[in-house]
């Protein structure tokens, strides 16, 4: 990245919490928002999954449904603005994958998506936004997009998350089919649903500013979960290279990680080949938060929740270290890396 980006506030909506306060206070504790649903197929059999609680007319449907948690999120994280900067904020989203065929797309097409949850918003915002498929890593490898937004267009700042729910029929038929949810397998995932976005600004103006991120790293994995083979780690392991190589932290200076982990057997085989080949420097421990571990797996909005995690513990001092690399992963096999520092450090 040419100069680090500042992540100014985020909104969400979890499993565990209607607002990012919320959240983040139920992750710092430990607590699990499981709950155990009777599946549609097989009809009756027990499934462990995480749920936003909310009254049945917010979800009449899944398309709805996920455009109510990203507009709730999105206002959240823009707060209380005057229009004119609403007007020159960009929205970018990421949906769910393409490749899931979502049923939220049955009622509202993914070429409509973004505009139903701006107009379910009550704002304007600036014609650039977009929604960009690609799952959680999408998120992270917009960042560097949000800078140049900023830089050539003029764009005041940029609102980068994603909304997803992985809490529906076909997501569960698809995944039962596979074997890869918790209950039959002891290292499956369980199954959740979340909007998360952040604010992303050039620098510090009349607001404090929370975080800086000062790299990002993107690549493209050939062994995804969907194939028959395991992931070597290739391309995690230059999605976190890339991430260092800049004037930003290093290797040696990272001292915690956030992953979107969600418990899966191929997942922690790829970062236990990933990890040894990237953080060489010998550490007592590297302290990793997995926040799957509260809310599930939140398939989209994943990516978003990391960067927000990471700005939290800067803000109220939590944080193990002075530097946080968020690691992040989509199912299709897209990896990305992104390197933070609290706000008070740069």
């Amino acid at each position: 990245m040419k100069r680090p980006l500042y992540v100014a506030g985020a909104g969400a909506v979890t499993p565990a919490g209607l607002s990012a306060r919320q959240t983040i206070a139920a992750i710092r504790a430990s607590l699990s928002a499981f709950e155990e649903v009777p599946l549609a197929k097989p009809f009756g059999a027990p499934q462990v999954v995480a749920r936003v609680p909310a009254h049945r007319r917010l979800h009449r449907s899944d398309g709805e449904w996920l455009v109510n948690m990203a507009a709730r999120a999105i206002n959240e994280a823009l707060g209380t603005v005057d229009p004119a900067v609403a007007v020159a904020t960009v929205l970018l989203v990421t949906p769910p994958e393409s490749f899931r065929n979502h049923p939220a797309f049955e009622e509202i097409p993914a070429r409509d998506f973004l505009a139903a949850i701006i107009e379910r918003t009550g704002r304007k915002f600036h014609p650039a936004s977009r929604a960009i498929d690609g799952g959680a890593a999408a998120s992270l490898g917009l960042i560097e997009q949000a800078l140049n937004l900023m830089e050539e267009q003029g764009v005041a700042q940029v609102l980068l998350g994603g909304v997803d729910s992985l809490v529906n029929d076909a997501d569960l038929a698809r995944l039962g089919q596979a074997g890869r949810l918790r209950g039959a397998n002891a290292q499956g995932l369980v199954p959740g649903e979340a909007a998360v976005f952040v604010r992303l600004m050039r620098g510090p103006g009349r607001e404090p500013m929370v975080a800086a991120i000062h790299g990002v790293g993107l690549s493209q994995e050939t062994d995804t979960v969907l194939s028959e083979r395991y992931s070597q780690g290739r391309a995690m392991l230059g999605a976190l290279r890339y991430a260092v190589n800049g004037s930003g932290p290093s290797e040696p200076d990272i001292d915690f990680v956030i992953s979107n982990g969600n418990g899966e057997r191929y997942q922690g085989l790829e970062m236990l080949i990933t990890r040894p080949r990237f953080y060489r420097t010998r550490r007592e421990l590297m302290a990793t938060a997995y926040p799957a571990m509260t809310v599930g797996d939140i398939g989209a909005a994943s990516g978003a929740l990391t960067l927000m995690l990471a700005a939290d513990s800067f803000r109220d001092d939590y944080a193990p270290g002075a530097v946080a690399m968020c690691e992040v992963t989509s199912e299709s096999g897209l990896r990305a890396a992104a390197v933070m520092v609290g706000a008070s450090r740069v």
